[in-house]
Formats: C-alpha cells, structure tokens, sequence
C-alpha cells in the first residue's frame, strides 16, 4: 500500500485530517504483539480518546486504537469507474430523490424533510443534502419532533463511498444514537446498451399509469395500494410503468418503473412473477423503459439494488451497471430518550 519510507512504516496522519480519506495500517493487539496487519481504507470520520474511526466506502466503521497504529497517510479520492457514465454524488442524489417524491414535504435549511404516510423509507426520511441552517443536536430534534407529529419513526437517508458524500454526517449520527437499520447500492450505466439488449419486447406494454394489473403484481403494495403509495409512484418528471400480461385472470408476469430526467433514465419496481423467472421478463422491461428514456433524451441510467440481491447484482452487471455509491437510512431514537437534544 505504498506506506514504506525507506524501509520504515511512517505515521503521516493526525487528528486534524479528520473528514479526509486515508489508507491505515494497525496491528491487532497493538505494537509490539504477536498479530496481524489489517489495512483500512475510508474516511476518517473521528480521532478522539486514543481512537480512530474510518468509514468504508460501504459504509462500515471501522474503529483502530491509536496504539495499534502502525502506517498511516492520506489517499486521493477514489478513481471513477470507467464502465458508467461520469456523475457527482450531488447530481445523482438529486435525480433520485426526484424520482420517489414524498407526498409532503419541508425544508429545514438544505435538508428536506419528506412524509408519504409511512410508504418506504426514501419517501419517509430527512434527505440532508447540505447545511440544515442551526446546529446539528437542533436539527437532528427538530426532525425527529418533525415525524412524531405525523407517527411516523425518523429516519435520515445518507451516502458514502463517493466524493461528496456524507461518511462526517454518518458519524455524527452515530454518536446522537441513530443507528443504520438497512443499506443499498446505486449503480450507474450507459444507457444505450442496456435499449441495445436483444430482449423480445413485444409482450411489454407501457403506459403513464400505474393500473390496478401492474399493482396486483408489485410487493410493497400487496395487491391493496392506498392513495400515498399511488401519489409516490406517479409522481417524477416523466414516469413509465412497464406490464408483461401474466395469464387469464392472473397478475402480470413482470412489470417495471422509470423516470426519465434529462440525461439520466432511472429504474425501479422490477419485479417477476417466481414461476416466470429465467424466462428473460426481467431484461425484456428493461430494454423497453431504456427504448422509451432514449426516445426521450436520456443517455445515463441508475438503479438501486441492495448488496446481498445477487441474482439482480448480476443481471444488472451484464447490463454495464456499476456501483456508484452506497446509500443508507439510519433510524432516529424514539421520543423521549436520553439522545434527545
């Protein structure tokens, strides 16, 4: 890892470099025992009290003794991938977060407090984008006050593993008692190749609306959507909903969600009926929204996946998507605890 000067490791990092990225070597069980290497790389997000703690690009923190440090230094940000499209973390979370809109909404600074009635956590979740205008144990309280009011828990929507993102803040909540109760990935693509498929895409039909067919087929809703969840998913600068018709009196085979947004082309809701799959439905409503996002403009694609979907992992790989960033949403303490500020 390049932390040999002269064939000496050298410490060339201090407490002041905290909210820079860092490559770090520690022994286990300290200098000077029997044990091994172990290497970090991420934010370091906090050094106090003989104690480091890095954020992994997955989100991870890691906590080192200082005691057991051994080799320390600070790494440029991490390369872009080649295989996608080029894009700030501060683009691509403004694209999605367009993509699932609440039914209510407030500002609180650049922070964006967002309500739906309790439908997912994106459209249920503080997007704390940028300075939320008083000090943070304000803030943090005034959000979780926030969705008491609407009986609702609190959750805050955060990024790491992109420059820009917000491994400082994931700490910050950390230490207020806020802890991650679920995390995903966002990959991006080209969206050309994913229209290019040779996918039989006679059988998807698109249309503007999401009917009572293309809901009786989507999981969150259970067959039963209420009207927050409809205004969630019409909602977007333009919205498409793919159906492959399932059989007489059945649910659809699959069906699919985009929202085109200038240059970029977003996709949700994919889903396959299970005796279906491996049948190619999946790749097929792909191919038709990316067909449609390319007649209308778009050239870049993302998605959302969580980590451990391998089979989606891999599907959208063939497709060129790679990971961009990783997102998470931590929950707030409940109202009246000790956290409160």
């Amino acid at each position: 890892m390049g932390f040999a000067t002269g064939g000496q490791l050298v410490i060339r990092i201090t407490s002041a470099d905290v909210g820079k990225r860092v490559s770090v070597r520690a022994l286990s069980g300290g200098v000077g025992a029997t044990g091994k290497f172990t290497d970090t790389i991420g934010i370091l997000t906090d050094w106090d009290d003989g104690v480091l703690y890095i954020t992994r690009k997955s989100g991870e923190r890691v906590r080192i003794a200082e005691s057991s440090l051994v080799a320390g230094k600070i790494v440029p940000p991490a390369p872009a991938r080649g295989r996608g499209p080029a894009a700030s973390f501060p683009e691509l979370a403004e694209v999605t977060a367009r993509a699932w809109q609440p039914v209510e909404s407030e500002r609180l600074g650049e922070w964006v407090l967002r309500a739906a009635g309790g439908f997912t956590r994106r459209a249920n979740s503080v997007l704390p984008l940028g300075d939320p205008g008083i000090p943070l144990d304000q803030a943090l309280t005034t959000v979780r006050r926030w969705y008491e009011a609407r009986g609702l828990p609190a959750y805050a929507q955060t990024a790491t593993g992109a420059e820009g993102t917000q491994e400082l803040l994931c700490a910050e909540l950390e230490a207020h008692g806020w802890w991650r109760e679920v995390s995903a990935q966002v990959h991006v693509a080209r969206l050309a190749p994913v229209a290019d498929r040779d996918a039989d895409t006679e059988a998807v039909l698109l249309s503007r609306e999401a009917d009572e067919q293309w809901l009786a087929r989507y999981q969150r809703s259970g067959g039963a959507a209420g009207p927050h969840e409809r205004q969630v998913l019409a909602a977007g600068p333009s919205v498409w909903f793919a159906t492959v018709p399932g059989g007489a009196g059945q649910p659809p085979a699959a069906i699919g969600r985009c929202v085109v947004d200038g240059r970029w082309a977003g996709f949700m809701a994919v889903e396959v009926a299970g005796e279906r799959r491996r049948e190619g439905l999946a790749t097929a409503v792909m191919t038709a929204l990316a067909r449609r996002a390319l007649d209308e403009g778009a050239s870049a694609a993302w998605l959302q996946v969580e980590s451990d979907n391998t089979g989606a992992l891999a599907m959208y790989g063939a497709m060129g998507f790679a990971p961009h960033h990783s997102y998470h949403h931590y929950r707030g303490p409940e109202a009246g605890s000790a956290a409160e500020g």
